[in-house]
């Protein structure tokens, strides 16, 4: 006979937070918002040998064709958060997706634009079109890391008057006459010889004379303007990947090669032995990496992925999207609320028994910024999010004007628009018999940042409310409430007239 769960299946609408003690050191500028986004030992951490992986901001984008492209992984990087690049696509794609993200900025950047002395300026012109770099390294063979004989800026020629047969020899910069930094150099030690001599780029060289890197004064003012930038031991913005259980052998190696920090195993229903199987291979193969898995709404599915699969973070929710119509279509999911808070408390109770701290990730259900307070008190480390970053300014898609509203396009994996089957048909192979998502339209919001900050501003403002400067005081401390039918008019405006409803006559 079929069980039943006797607690009804609950969504963040049905749920508020209770204010605590606000103490003078509860300001926003006291709040941090830094999340777990891999497993780690809380004694060690304790003994200061853990070296945990935090995001900066406790947002990621989801691994979703209208959502998660280059552009919109280097914007939210910098704001201190990750995205993952969507794996319903070619390998090569997804891979050279990945690589823009890591070439985007950096603190000492291996040179990728390079030309030997013979080359001619047309070469640095189709180079320059190709790449968007305006920097050309002049060295040995055209190949980095070897001698270096002078850089090429897009100020030492003129496509439109000089001859674009001419050598770059001799319109580069030589070597000779370039502010260079040798290696060892520390990244405050490149930025100042280039405040000091007024210079654009120092490039770093060996005791021979090859080319090591290149500096940018360009990367100093982007990170001061950008404090919570998210990047890796190298100085590169951090991006995740998305990948499927069909091709991962493969598509993880590339994906890996081009510099993806985290991959995660993107899947409707996570509760699965593909999901271990490829969670295994991964570890195996690539050893330390973040793996992420899921996306589960049990405890049954939490303690799978994490003791038998070994997955570093756990996605939770599934069928909550504003594109999703899983639960419609086969009437498998759980209300966000309840998944979430069933899943964090058996996280906190396997952390209890075997002292690991697994994080969550609460995906899916997510309205408003409210949702993602409510979602990170209820216990997630951190929110992905689709919808939220569809709107936006660097999403993929382009934006459409209807009836003198300005929307973008947004499409759930689910849909036929997507044809992302490996999502959805893990064990079998074929097409799409029927939609588990919707193909739609959500109204432009403006630039990622500027949306991001007013988002975390809202965080920090409810979390010195409650008494916590941190994320794992919130799950500490924040106490919630169940909310009535009447409790939400009561909390939206009421018995008033807003402006834009009405026709205001002057008198």
């Amino acid at each position: 006979m079929v069980k039943i769960i006797d607690d009804v299946s609950r969504t963040f609408n049905e749920f508020l937070l209770l204010p605590r003690l606000t103490r003078k050191e509860h300001v926003p500028s006291n709040v941090s918002l830094r999340a777990d986004i891999k497993r780690y030992s809380i004694q060690e951490d304790k003994d200061g040998k853990e070296v945990r992986k935090c995001l900066n901001v406790p947002f990621v984008s989801a691994a979703m064709q209208a959502v998660s492209g280059h552009e919109l992984a280097i914007a939210l990087a910098r704001k201190g958060g990750c995205s993952f690049i969507y794996c319903s696509q070619p390998i090569d794609k997804q891979a050279e997706m990945v690589r823009k993200v890591k070439e985007h900025k950096a603190g000492f950047v291996v040179s990728d634009s390079n030309l030997p002395p013979c080359a001619k300026l047309k070469d640095a012109v189709e180079l320059r079109n190709r790449t968007g770099h305006s920097t050309i390294a002049i060295t040995e063979g055209g190949k980095a890391n070897t001698k270096l004989y002078g850089l090429l800026t897009s100020k030492d020629f003129w496509e439109f008057k000089d001859d674009l047969e001419q050598p770059v020899r001799d319109y580069c910069t030589p070597v000779e006459s370039l502010v260079l930094g040798h290696q060892g150099i520390t990244l405050q030690e490149a930025t100042e010889l280039l405040w000091k001599n007024k210079k654009e780029c120092l490039p770093i060289v060996d005791n021979e004379g090859n080319l090591v890197s290149l500096v940018f004064r360009r990367d100093y003012f982007d990170h001061k303007s950008n404090p919570d930038e998210l990047c890796d031991e190298h100085k590169r913005l951090f991006v995740g990947a998305a990948i499927n259980t069909r091709d991962y052998t493969e598509r993880a190696k590339a994906l890996v090669d081009a510099g993806a920090d985290v991959l995660c195993i993107d899947s409707s229903d996570g509760y699965s032995e593909w999901q271990k199987e490829t969670a295994l291979y991964l570890r195996k193969r690539f050893g330390d990496i973040i793996i992420g898995g899921g996306n589960v709404v049990t405890k049954e599915g939490f303690r799978y992925l994490v003791e038998e699969a070994q997955v570093d973070f756990v996605k939770v929710g599934i069928g909550g999207g504003s594109i999703c119509i899983t639960r419609e279509q086969k009437g498998i999911g759980r209300g966000q609320a309840s998944a979430l808070l069933e899943v964090c408390k058996a996280r906190d109770e396997y952390c209890k028994k075997t002292g690991i701290y697994v994080p969550i990730c609460s995906d899916g259900g997510i309205n408003n910024d409210t949702h993602i307070i409510l979602a990170l008190a209820m216990g997630a480390d951190f929110v992905m999010m689709g919808k939220y970053f569809a709107m936006t300014e660097e999403s993929p898609t382009r934006k459409v004007i209807f009836k003198g509203r300005t929307y973008k396009p947004y499409w759930g994996e689910g849909s036929n628009r997507a044809r992302n089957w490996e999502r959805y048909k893990e064990g079998e192979l074929g097409g799409m018999e029927f939609e588990e998502g919707v193909d739609a339209y959500v109204p432009f919001s403006g630039t990622l940042s500027d949306k991001v900050d007013i988002t975390v501003a809202k965080i920090k403002a409810a979390m010195c409310n409650i008494g916590v400067c941190d994320l794992k005081e919130l799950h500490k401390e924040a106490i919630l409430t169940r909310v009535s039918e009447m409790t939400l008019v009561e909390g939206g405006t009421s018995s008033v007239e807003h402006l834009d409803r009405i026709e205001v006559q002057d008198r």
